[in-house]
């Protein structure tokens, strides 16, 4: 679909090569997997917690022009669900063609229902969807 996709963690490139090499979820991972020991970047995205020197679980989807578009984060023991980020990452794809619209939290693929937002729909967002 177009995107660029790339993990980072505090991890060393030897642990992304660890993980990658043991655990079977990741032996297909073809993108890049990013080193941040010094926690810098993660900083930079605000999910670093100085007091254990970690980062949260970030995941942020970004325009190719660098606008922040989502951004979702996790405590460490919270895994992502894929298939919320695709909604997300399918439904920023299609509100920067219709910018007009907006995409319910229901909307999952091209075809689905949008909203024009105006001041008739506030209060009425459930009826505007059945």
């Amino acid at each position: 679909m177009g995107a660029e996709i790339v993990t980072v963690s505090t991890d060393t490139q030897f642990v992304h090569l660890a993980w990658q090499r043991d655990e079977k979820s990741l032996e297909n991972v073809k993108y890049p997997m990013g080193s941040d020991p010094t926690g810098n970047l993660a900083k930079m995205f605000g999910v670093y917690d100085e007091e254990t020197g970690l980062a949260l679980r970030g995941t942020f989807i970004i325009s190719p022009d660098g606008t922040l578009l989502n951004a979702e984060v996790n405590y460490y023991n919270m895994g992502r669900n894929i298939d919320e980020l695709m909604r997300k990452f399918k439904a920023n794809l299609h509100l920067a063609r219709h910018t007009n619209q907006g995409c319910p939290a229901k909307w999952k693929d091209k075809g689905d229902k949008t909203l024009t937002p105006s001041a008739k729909l506030v209060g009425k967002v459930h009826e505007a969807l059945e």
